[in-house]
């Protein structure tokens, strides 16, 4: 069984949302089936930031998944550091691209894919898409299923 101690965020009561997105760690821990091909899907339904330009907040529906290579994403990190975007002045397209570039260098997965589903600004729904290639054959890859905008859901 690994050692979990050296988790900074996983069972801490004062693990405070860090004041920026560079300033959040995301940590990892050794993938329990490394020898296995599988699917991490983590959705965040009410994800905020900030417009650069006015500070208004703007507000979108993440879907991230990956393929694990050896290591998996702990979640409360993730969650701090997604978090840490509330005051973070950022376009649609850099946040979601920062958070994918992010979770790569963490766990250097075998494969990810992140859809932001953003809220419109102005009338207008940004959605933004990236992914790092062809996913592992065999890995069963559910569709996002994150409805175009007609209040997302």
């Amino acid at each position: 069984m690994p050692d979990y101690h050296d988790l900074r965020y996983l069972g801490a009561t004062d693990a405070a949302l860090p004041a920026s997105p560079q300033e959040a760690e995301l940590e990892a821990v050794p993938d329990p089936h490394a020898e296995l091909d599988y699917l991490v899907r983590f959705t965040v339904p009410e994800f905020t930031s900030l417009c650069p330009v006015t500070g208004q907040p703007d507000f979108a529906f993440l879907m991230i998944d990956y393929v694990p290579d050896g290591l998996i994403l702990e979640s409360k990190s993730l969650k701090l550091f997604l978090g840490a975007f509330r005051n973070c002045g950022a376009f649609h397209e850099d946040c979601t691209l920062t958070i994918a570039q992010r979770i790569i260098g963490a766990v250097v997965p075998k494969w990810l894919r992140i859809g932001g589903y953003w809220y419109p600004r102005g009338g207008i729904p940004v959605d933004v898409f990236y992914r790092t290639g062809e996913p592992p054959p065999g890995v069963w890859i559910p569709d996002q299923d994150v409805p175009s905008y007609r209040g997302r859901g």
